[in-house]
């Protein structure tokens, strides 16, 4: 499903589909002075929350406000907000521009025409899996992703 994802976000123009995996974002880019405390609180949230699935479920777009076309996360929805909130705290906390609202990238800052194209697509896409970790990344100092570690959930708080 992944795969699946990644490369149809590479076919609609999408530069960042090379570097970016697909993933559902828990908490938003955020700086941290703190890295040891920022992995500890991510391993108490994780540890926290008990595994569950999610249901991927058609597409979507933020356009006007911001040029991302998205697949859905249906089943699961409340658990990624709940996720969210706990993740977003602590080292972590920040007031954020938009409201969290947890999805698939599929295309970000690619000409209408794709954006149409990836809405138009992936209208009737569906995928389910169970999430039992969360990866914990970092930002390199080119700006690229690097996994830190993969934290499990469920281990008890």
């Amino acid at each position: 499903m992944a795969s699946e994802l990644r490369a149809a976000r590479a076919s609609f123009g999408d530069p960042m589909a090379a570097v970016i995996p697909a993933h559902i974002t828990l908490v938003t880019t955020t700086e941290t002075s703190d890295w040891d405390a920022t992995v500890d609180h991510v391993r108490e949230v994780a540890a926290a929350q008990e595994p569950f699935r999610v249901t991927l479920q058609g597409s979507a777009s933020f356009r006007p406000v911001s040029p991302v076309v998205y697949v859905n996360v249906d089943q699961g929805f409340d658990e990624c907000i709940a996720l969210h909130k706990e993740l977003q705290s602590g080292p972590l906390a920040r007031d954020l521009v938009f409201p969290f609202h947890p999805h698939v990238t599929v295309a970000h800052d690619v000409s209408e025409q794709s954006m149409d194209e990836a809405v138009r697509r992936l209208d009737d896409y569906q995928a389910s899996f169970t999430v039992d970790c969360v990866g914990l990344y970092e930002h390199d100092a080119t700006g690229l992703w690097k996994l830190h570690e993969h934290v499990q959930l469920g281990t008890g708080a």
